[in-house]
């Protein structure tokens, strides 16, 4: 019989992914709870410690989904759990500038016209709008919300901070579970207390770029006013979040009523 992990909302359930946690245990406004050691989200699974990994084969995942772009993939591969299916679900053009910032990283002239003099924060608020928009991304949050809905058992998902596109995936699912908007924002800014392992990627990366560090914090956080962003921009295409959700995700509400079913208690 397989290692049983009992998992918790606090701490760090894998030191080596930092920012893994479990979805679980927050309230909805109907007075439900969403079920624990269901559906975890996480930043990038290629360097799972080997300390970790009983942890980590022990959660009992039959789900992989790897947010990230096919460069992305192919470079850091995920270590996968035991038994789990993978599956690549982009939610980025991956020409978009957003998909390949290492790039521009590396040449210093790109660098400073891209992400110098306060641009990187305006590039986040962009990146958020492109998350409610892209047609890859509504196919790929799609595909998100379908898994989730129909198991089987645990699924992860993951990019590469765990921030950004997994933060919207985690926003997008507590919100259709029936979470509050301020718990949902909470649990979106936890990310900020686990990036050291993002803040050592990217001062690599920007090490020749001729940039401040200070020029680059924008895009290395999670901010109340990236999640606004995204909200204002489906206010503005769609008219509301249950528009959004119906014809610009194209989720049905049977899958959401499968979704609240099998995550909710």
């Amino acid at each position: 019989m397989g290692i049983v992990t009992s998992v918790t909302r606090d701490g760090f359930l894998l030191p080596s992914a930092p920012n893994f946690r479990d979805l679980g245990g927050h309230r909805t406004t109907s007075g439900h709870t969403v079920r624990t050691g269901v559906l975890f989200r996480s930043d990038a699974l290629h360097s799972v410690a080997d300390e970790d990994l009983p942890v980590y084969h022990g959660l009992g995942i039959r789900q992989l989904i790897d947010l990230r772009t096919a460069h992305e993939r192919e470079r850091l591969p995920d270590i996968t759990p035991d038994g789990a299916e993978y599956a690549a679900v982009a939610v980025q053009d991956p020409d978009a500038v957003g998909a390949n910032f290492a790039d521009v990283l590396a040449d210093p002239e790109s660098a400073r016209a891209m992400f110098g003099d306060g641009a990187a924060e305006r590039f986040m608020h962009a990146v958020y709008r492109e998350l409610v928009t892209d047609e890859t991304a509504l196919d790929g949050y799609r595909d998100l919300v379908e898994r989730a809905a129909d198991g089987p058992t645990a699924l992860v998902f993951h990019c590469s901070a765990g921030k950004d596109r997994t933060g919207w995936g985690a926003a997008l699912l507590l919100r259709l579970l029936g979470v509050d908007h301020a718990t949902v924002v909470a649990d979106y800014l936890v990310s900020n207390g686990r990036q050291e392992s993002t803040d050592r990627w990217m001062r690599r990366l920007s090490a020749n770029s001729g940039l401040d560090w200070a020029d680059l914090v924008p895009m290395t956080r999670v901010r109340p006013e990236y999640l606004e962003t995204a909200l204002t921009q489906i206010d503005e295409v769609y008219g509301s979040f249950d528009e959004y959700v119906a014809e610009g995700l194209k989720v049905s509400a049977d899958t959401v009523e499968r979704l609240r079913e099998r995550m909710l208690c």
